[in-house]
Parts: C-alpha cells; sequence; structure tokens
C-alpha cells in the first residue's frame, strides 16, 4: 500500500514540473509576440500580456520580461501605473545587461515613480538614463522625449533646457524637431529668458508662415504676444493681438484669451478701467468657448479681478480669492477623477485578464490537482480501513468478554433474593465502572445494542427498553445516598418518567450522545428535555443541573 502511494506521489511531482516547463515555454512565445508588437501597437501588446498569471512565471527572466513589458505598455498607453511596482524588480534585472531593456524599464520605472508621487526620483532616473553612453540615437530620442515632457510639466527651465537642446539635436523627423524646439522654448520661458525665449519663437512663426501651419501660427503669435508682454511690450504685444483679430476675426476660438492678454496689457500701463472692461469680456466668452477649461481661465481671471479690485478700492475680496481656491479645487478633482476613472480601467482590464484566465484554465493544473486530491484520498482511506479495523478488534475482544459474563451469571445456581439484589448492584457497578454500557452508547450498532438488552434483562424485564430503569435508580441510590430516591420525592409530580431517567444517567457521567442512544431519544430531543427540566427544578442557567441537585440533597 504504501509503495502505491509513493509511485502516486513521484507520478505527481514529475507531472507537475513537466507542467511547469511546459507553462514557461508557452508564456515565452506569448510574452515574445507582446515585445515585437509594444512599439506599434502597445494596446494589443498589453492584451496578450493580461491573459498571462504572472505567478505561473518560473524562469527569473520570463518574470523580468513581463513585468518590464506590462509596465512599458502601461506608460505608452498612458494607463495607472500604480500596481507596477514589479518594474523596480525587472530593470534592476536588465541595469548593465540589456542597453534597449534598460532604458525601457528605467523609462517605466521613472513613471511609476510619477505616478506614485515621486517626482524627484523620476527626475533622477531620467537623469541617469540620459547620461548612459554608447545608446543608440532612437532610443536615447525616446528617453529624452521623456525627460523633456515631464520637466516641462513640472515645470522646469534651466534644469529642462540642455535635454531639449539635446532632443532637437536627435530628432530626424520634422515634425518632432519643431516638437523639440517649442519645448526648449518652453524652457527658456521658465528660466526667465524671453530674449531666448523669442529668437526661437521667431523661428518657429516664420517656418509656421511657410509651411501654412494655420493653427500653429495662430499658437505661436499669441506666445509671442504673452512674451512681449513679459518684456514689458506691451504695446507690441497689444499690436500683435490686433492683428490675430484682424486675421482671425472676433468670435474665434482663442478671443477669450486675447482679451484677456488685453486686460493684463492694460493692467501693466495702469488703465484700469480699459482692463477692467476686456477682462469682463474675456469672462462671458470664457464660458462657450472654454468648457470643461473654464475653471482653468477663471482660475487667472480671478487673480486680476483681485488685483484691479485693489488698484481701485485699495483692499481685496475674498470672494476672488475664494474663487481662485475653488477653481484650482475643481481642476484638482478633475485630475484625480480622470485619474482615478484611469486606475478603475486599468482594474477592468485586469479583470478582464483573471476572467480570462479562469475561462481558459489550463488542464494540466486541473489534473495535477486532481491528482493531488487522490493521492490524499488513498492516504486517508488507508488510515481510515486501518483505523476500523483496530476498533472492530477491540471491540470484538469487549463484546466477548460481556457476553462471557452474561452466560456466566444464567449458568449459575438460583440464590436468596437478597443475594440477588445485592449482586446485581455490584454487577451494575462493575459494568459501569467496566465502561461497557458506555462503549456500546459509543458504539450503537445493531449487536451492541443487543449484548446491552441482555445486560439490562438480567434482573427483570425491561418492556422492550435497552435499560431496566428500575434496576438503574436501585444502583444510582445506592451509589449516591438515595439521590434518585429524593429526587422523585421531591419532584416526582413534576418530572416525567423520561426527564428522570435522563437526570439520573446525568449522574452517572454519560455523555449527551450516550444519553441519546440508550433512552432510544435525539440528541436535539435531550437538549430540549434539560432545557425542560432546568426550567422546572428551578437551576439557574449558568448552574450545572447535577451539582445543583447533589448541593440540595446535602441540604
Amino acid at each position: 500500500m504504501m509503495k502505491c502511494i509513493l509511485y502516486i506521489s513521484v507520478a505527481i511531482l514529475a507531472f507537475a514540473f513537466s507542467s511547469c516547463s511546459n507553462s514557461d515555454s508557452r508564456y515565452n512565445k506569448d510574452i515574445d509576440i507582446a515585445e515585437k508588437v509594444m512599439q506599434s501597437k502597445a494596446d494589443r501588446a498589453l492584451a496578450i500580456l493580461e491573459t498571462i498569471d504572472p505567478s505561473e512565471l518560473r524562469a527569473d527572466s520570463l518574470r523580468a520580461k513581463y513585468h518590464y513589458l506590462i509596465a512599458y505598455g502601461h506608460m505608452r498607453c498612458n494607463r495607472s501605473m500604480i500596481g507596477d511596482s514589479l518594474i523596480s524588480y525587472a530593470h534592476e534585472y536588465y541595469s548593465g545587461k540589456d542597453v534597449v531593456r534598460d532604458i525601457r524599464s528605467g523609462m517605466a520605472f521613472a513613471w511609476y515613480k510619477f505616478w506614485v508621487g515621486d517626482t524627484p526620483g523620476s527626475m533622477a532616473m531620467l537623469d541617469s538614463l540620459a547620461g548612459l553612453p554608447n545608446v543608440h540615437d532612437s532610443i536615447m530620442v525616446q528617453t529624452l522625449r521623456t525627460r523633456v515632457l515631464l520637466g516641462a510639466a513640472e515645470y522646469q527651465g534651466r534644469e529642462l533646457v540642455p535635454f531639449a537642446k539635446r532632443l532637437e539635436a536627435l530628432e530626424s523627423d520634422t515634425l518632432r524637431k519643431i516638437e523639440a524646439k517649442y519645448m526648449l522654448l518652453t524652457g527658456y520661458e521658465y528660466a526667465g529668458e524671453p530674449d531666448s525665449a523669442l529668437y526661437i519663437l521667431d523661428e518657429l512663426i516664420d517656418y509656421a508662415r511657410k509651411n501654412r501651419w494655420g493653427d500653429k501660427h495662430f499658437q505661436f503669435e499669441m506666445e509671442r504676444a504673452q512674451l512681449l508682454t513679459e518684456q514689458g511690450n506691451n504695446a507690441e504685444s497689444n499690436a500683435i493681438i490686433d492683428e490675430i483679430f484682424r486675421k482671425a476675426g472676433p468670435d474665434n476660438g482663442a478671443a477669450d484669451l486675447l482679451h484677456f492678454q488685453y486686460a493684463v496689457n492694460a493692467l501693466n500701463c495702469g488703465d484700469t478701467g480699459r482692463a477692467l472692461r476686456h477682462l469682463t469680456i474675456a469672462d462671458s466668452l470664457a464660458v462657450g468657448l472654454r468648457g470643461e477649461d473654464d475653471a482653468y481661465f477663471h482660475s487667472y481671471s480671478n487673480l486680476i479681478h483681485a488685483i484691479l479690485d485693489f488698484k481701485q478700492t485699495g483692499s481685496i475680496k475674498l470672494t476672488h480669492i475664494n474663487g481662485l481656491n475653488n477653481r484650482q479645487s475643481e481642476r484638482y478633482n478633475r485630475m484625480k477623477a480622470s485619474q482615478w476613472e484611469s486606475e478603475r480601467g486599468a482594474l477592468r482590464q485586469q479583470n478582464r485578464a483573471l476572467t480570462l484566465k479562469a475561462e481558459s484554465e489550463h488542464k494540466t493544473v486541473i489534473i495535477l490537482i486532481v491528482g493531488i486530491v487522490a493521492l490524499l484520498v488513498v492516504a486517508v482511506a488507508f488510515w481510515i480501513i486501518i483505523t476500523r479495523r483496530q476498533c472492530e478488534r477491540e471491540n470484538e475482544e469487549r463484546i466477548e468478554a460481556l457476553q462471557k459474563m452474561v452466560d456466566e451469571y444464567k449458568s449459575a445456581p438460583s440464590a436468596q433474593e437478597s443475594e440477588i439484589n445485592d449482586s446485581s448492584v455490584l454487577r451494575s457497578v462493575m459494568l459501569k465502572q467496566l465502561g461497557i454500557i458506555k462503549m456500546v452508547a459509543e458504539t450503537p450498532t445493531e449487536q451492541n445494542r443487543e449484548i446491552l438488552r441482555k445486560i439490562s434483562s438480567i434482573d427483570g424485564e425491561t418492556n422492550g427498553e435497552l435499560v431496566d430503569w428500575e434496576n438503574v435508580f436501585k444502583i444510582i441510590d445506592n451509589l449516591y445516598s438515595g439521590f434518585y430516591s429524593t429526587l422523585h420525592s421531591r419532584y416526582g409530580s413534576a418530572l416525567s418518567s423520561k426527564e428522570e431517567q435522563i437526570i439520573v444517567l446525568m449522574v452517572a457521567g454519560f455523555s449527551t450522545k450516550e444519553i441519546s442512544v440508550i433512552t432510544g431519544q435525539t440528541t436535539s430531543t435531550i437538549y430540549v428535555r434539560k432545557t425542560s427540566i432546568r426550567k422546572k427544578l428551578g437551576v439557574p442557567e449558568k448552574e450545572d443541573i447535577v451539582g445543583y441537585l447533589l448541593n440540595r440533597n446535602r441540604d
């Protein structure tokens, strides 16, 4: 038997190792496909990866590749990266081994840091990647784009400029080069270098004009008006705005921003009346033009209103300050809502992947589970068989001894009545002390019940019951100083015969289950009768019935 169990165990373990190897091989193919399409079809790559359970990946190389690609895909698709903490493991694995995966996993790691609020850590990671030597231009360009975009989002100036210059130099695509130049312009603006910013802006305006980029030309001209205002050239700034209105009309899509710039220029020149007129026009236009960005526009508008009020009245209105705070709060809440929605989307994707995994559960895993369960069943069955056989042998020996006692008693010569009674008590006590009745109650087989009937009928009629109760009552009286007689005299009118039987068996140390077998009642009935007994005798809820009665008898 044990050899059989051992063979089954070895077979299951061998199958398990084989299954693990096969799953790694299969997953490796899927992960390779995802990596090939990641740059062009990141959504498709993520869909492939989300069908894989990472806990089933055994090889370190495979786990690293999976966590690198899933995080990199989330970055490229602008999805939540809150759950991509294992990108740190993947980046550490590829560090110094594979330049491409080292940098791309590092970019994903930096973006993960940004998502969890560690912006300085994100910047430091990107700076270290940008400083790596002997990196192909196509890879370095991706790194610099991420670094520049993140730097611009954090309003970096001087720190941003060198990265933007490198990016512009490395970009081969014209549009990408223009974008890099604009980022460089942004860096100069934030660095407080308007002359450098204007120089670049003039180049961008010239390019947009030559290539008839209407929207870009419009955008760059507006940017120039703002820069001129920062230089103190308010009149020149107004002239540019006039020209924009002449070309684009009074109802163009940026009319509110243009009137706002008029207001700023007027305020800088000390013309508060003109500033207020243009600000009022800008406010009315923003409602229809800005949409969700209305709050963003008014966060600036309220600031100018506060300045104008102070200039006109010499005091600050809290309504404008509160309005500024509320607008910023609204924008922040929208941003957080967008982030939460992104995270919910990621969770939905994960749930979908789990559903797909559950629907396509591998047969090998199921077989493995079935095999283990089968092994446990065999082992438990083996143990039960051995235990049952041992118990049967012990019971057979007890029954044989009991049967011998019964036979010897029946074949003995008759005795005097007093002797019979005395020997009956002694014999019953001996049987109780030997645990025979308890043994029968614990193992209520038909054979054992028949033995109990024989024991009970030794000294009288049982009327079909397993026990001669009159004899039992006598035994209880002899053993416990007349307990039954006292019980019957005090409570006989209140207690039923069944309740008296239960009480004397409790006094003799029988359990509820054993009382159930001996009296032929269910255990639930015994519990109900015990509750009834407690009420009839007035036994407190938490006090033992037997102890209560024994104490009363002593009293």
